[in-house]
């Protein structure tokens, strides 16, 4: 079984999370991707009136048609912050191999999230860009091949086009009064509406 571990805050989950979890399920031929909306990410800072479900029902409103994707609430269950390696951890058994995506901020801080050795064990790091500018190739490379030494791991590449958007970007249009049609699915950008999210 090969499962795909797709995190974030997807506050909400734009066009840009589409593209990269098809791309994912499809090049690395994914029998399962597990979409997963963290609680209290460790890097980032979550707003004061961020409401955990709701994001996790625009995940499933935003994924639903990719075939193989199913939203999972296993860091919402979680007490405190949603460290990816208790993630792994929960969801490694026999005779599941887990792959999890990281984009180029992710795969350059890998090495410094909690229990670095423990991630590399327990998954295959899968890179995909998600953004045109290209400065940080060699930078990128350097840190692959550093996780080759120290950790024995081969991390994955795939590509896609980028769509150079955030979430922030997203809320900051819906904030303002602005069309978000093209930066989510008509299902997402409803439901924001319906709910009154990012007002």
């Amino acid at each position: 079984m090969r499962t795909g571990i797709y995190g974030g805050t997807f506050s909400p989950p734009h066009i840009g999370h589409i593209s990269a979890a098809r791309a994912f399920a499809e090049q690395m031929a994914l029998d399962e991707l597990l979409i997963i909306p963290a609680l209290l990410p460790p890097h980032k800072t979550i707003d004061y009136e961020d409401h955990p479900e709701k994001r996790f029902r625009m995940c499933e409103l935003a994924f639903g048609d990719i075939g193989c994707a199913t939203v999972s609430d296993i860091e919402l269950r979680r007490e405190g912050k949603s460290y990816t390696v208790d993630t792994l951890k929960a969801l490694a058994r026999e005779g599941r191999e887990l792959f999890l995506l990281c984009g180029t901020d992710m795969i350059m801080t890998l090495d410094q999230w909690r229990a670095p050795d423990e991630i590399f064990s327990l998954c295959t790091p899968v890179y995909i860009r998600r953004e045109s500018d290209f400065k940080f190739d060699s930078a990128i490379a350097e840190k692959i091949a550093i996780y080759k030494k120290k950790y024995g791991v081969d991390v994955a590449n795939i590509s896609v086009s980028p769509i150079e958007l955030s979430s922030s970007e997203v809320r900051d249009a819906v904030k303002n009064g602005r069309n978000i049609e093209k930066l989510v699915t008509d299902t997402v950008a409803e439901y924001i509406s319906e709910e009154g999210l990012y007002r």
